[in-house]
């Protein structure tokens, strides 16, 4: 039961009844009372009355009865207070699903996540993308839409040329049998002969072309290298205990052969430019730094194409191939203005049409502790493998390092940076992952311990009545988390849950009561589900 939606749903009647006109009802939790409207106030303008006159006029029609009493307080608030038997009774009926209904109008949802290159490991970088896309991946399937999970590689262009040609220098098709840390550090050298030899920068741009091509020996090569990272990758994801699979990666090559199209599309409606040789679209209203205006380099002055070509054939593909009816693109705050142009571009030619939406979902960066770019001491970056070696040996659990690190990621807002602190992280004291799961953990002993069957819920002490508060508010936070893509609000809310649950521990004996041991139930069976929709799993024991 949303008990804030409810109760706004009735005072909104009343207010229009007092107002003669739509009214937000400005229903919120408060301190004062279980929840609080403050609408009153908002309308004293507008009705040309004291907001105390209003909102005594409002109470006396508000439909009330039954559910809440209401207190006029202050300059015009109404303090709200659910009835005791309302809330027991709301516990009681908590289903499989916890009170959250499915959506009834479910989108076909395009979900672009994790990105990584292929014959390059797996980066810290690559977290907060792969684990805020899951979440969101999870939280949208709970909703009850349609959820199409696509991890966009990057398999093609000139570094597949550079590397397919070091490869050939090293001994041919068999210098393709390493692991992809070798292969990451094969790509290093052959940056630095790329970089300095003229001879190799051509054979490797010829190497390019015969990739392209399908050149047989080229090829060969080229589906290693993505099939043993594509290995690589899954055995951090299954470690990570994120929902990516074999069948979600689709490498930037799936669109090679969709360019021309995209290309020939968009010139025939008028939106490229030829400017110093390439091919560009000028969407309005993008300006660089001089404030000249920006472009989306469609196709290279060389001929080639580059991200902007690739991400505008992925972007037409997903709505008229797969169907979908919304877009988000989980990618680091810095490439806000491309994928903003991109859509812009995409909207002009017709490919996001009335119904479609498509959203860059950004974050913000993994800092260290001097507040730069979280590195390893020698100043490299951090391999995610190496990251979940070190959760490991610093936790009591894989279970509990990963979720230390799921929820640091996913417990502030994905816009703002945030500082990797292991010691902070692996506490079980504070908003952390393992407080959480300790949490959960301490119920699953109760059961353990106090072997019953729960009963009827009768409220009581205070700490009961918080907790059933608590329990119902399930339903509108995952709505909300699912409504502004937002999984902190989840993450928020089972940390409250698990505080309000351990005063209830602390002041009320759970044992011998039917109707605590239904209270403690509930609260188990939130904190799995929320934990498991940000895809933390829970130990039965800590």
């Amino acid at each position: 039961m949303n008990l804030e939606a409810l109760l706004a749903d009735r005072l909104a009647a009343a207010f229009a009844a007092v107002a003669g006109t739509t009214v937000d009802p400005a229903v919120r939790a408060s301190q004062h009372a279980d929840f609080q409207s403050g609408a009153a106030l908002a309308l004293a303008r507008q009705l040309g009355r004291p907001p105390r006159d209003i909102a005594a006029e409002a109470a006396a029609v508000a439909d009330l009865a039954g559910l809440a009493d209401v207190e006029l307080s202050g300059p015009g608030f109404l303090n709200l207070t659910v009835r005791d038997e309302v809330l027991a009774a709301a516990v009681d009926a908590l289903d499989d699903r916890l009170g959250v209904a499915r959506t009834t109008t479910p989108q076909r949802v395009v979900i672009d996540y994790s990105g990584p290159n292929v014959a390059k490991e797996l980066q810290i970088g690559h977290l907060r993308s792969t684990v805020i896309g899951d979440a969101l991946a999870r939280l949208f399937t709970f909703a009850g839409h349609d959820v199409i999970r696509v991890n966009h590689l990057g398999d093609w262009g000139t570094q597949f040329g550079m590397l397919i040609e070091h490869l050939i220098d090293l001994g041919g098709a068999a210098a393709a049998d390493h692991s992809l840390a070798d292969l990451t550090d094969f790509y290093r050298a052959a940056r630095v002969k790329f970089d300095g030899d003229e001879g190799f920068r051509t054979r490797a741009r010829l190497r390019v072309v015969a990739l392209q091509s399908g050149d047989e020996v080229t090829r060969s090569l080229w589906h290693r290298l993505v099939g043993q990272s594509e290995l690589d990758f899954m055995s951090v994801y299954r470690r990570l205990g994120v929902t990516l699979a074999p069948a979600d990666f689709v490498g930037e090559s799936f669109y090679s052969d969709q360019l021309a199209s995209v290309l020939a599309e968009l010139e025939e409606k008028g939106l490229l430019v030829e400017s110093q040789g390439a091919l560009c679209a000028f969407p309005p209203g993008f300006a660089g730094r001089d404030g000249e205006p920006l472009p989306l380099i469609v196709r290279k002055s060389d001929g080639g194409f580059g991200y902007a070509a690739t991400d505008l054939a992925a972007l037409r593909h997903r709505v008229r191939k797969l169907g979908a009816t919304r877009l988000l693109y989980v990618v680091g705050a810095p490439q806000q203005t491309h994928f903003r142009m991109v859509f812009a571009v995409a909207a002009a030619a017709g490919w996001l049409p009335a119904g479609v939406r498509a959203e860059h979902i950004e974050f913000g960066a993994i800092l260290g502790a001097d507040g730069k770019m979280f590195k390893t001491r020698s100043g490299e970056n951090v391999r995610l493998s190496a990251l979940l070696d070190e959760a490991d040996q610093r936790a009591t659990a894989p279970v509990i390092g990963v979720g230390a690190i799921k929820y640091a990621d996913l417990s502030g807002d994905r816009r703002s940076d945030y500082v990797f602190d292991w010691d902070r992280m692996l506490a079980t004291t504070g908003n952390t992952g393992p407080y959480l799961q300790y949490a959960y953990a301490r119920i699953r002993s109760i059961f353990r311990n106090f072997a019953g069957p729960g009963g009827p819920v009768v409220l009581g002490a205070p700490a009961e009545r918080r907790l059933a508060l608590a329990l119902l508010g399930f339903e509108s936070v995952v709505d909300t988390a699912v409504e502004l893509r937002e999984p902190h609000r989840l993450a928020a809310y089972l940390h409250d849950l698990a505080v309000a649950f351990s005063g209830f521990y602390e002041t009320c004996r759970v044992a011998g009561s039917p109707s605590r041991l239904t209270l403690a139930d509930r609260t188990a069976r939130t904190l799995r589900l929320g934990l498991d929709l940000l895809g933390i799993d829970m130990p039965d024991e800590m």
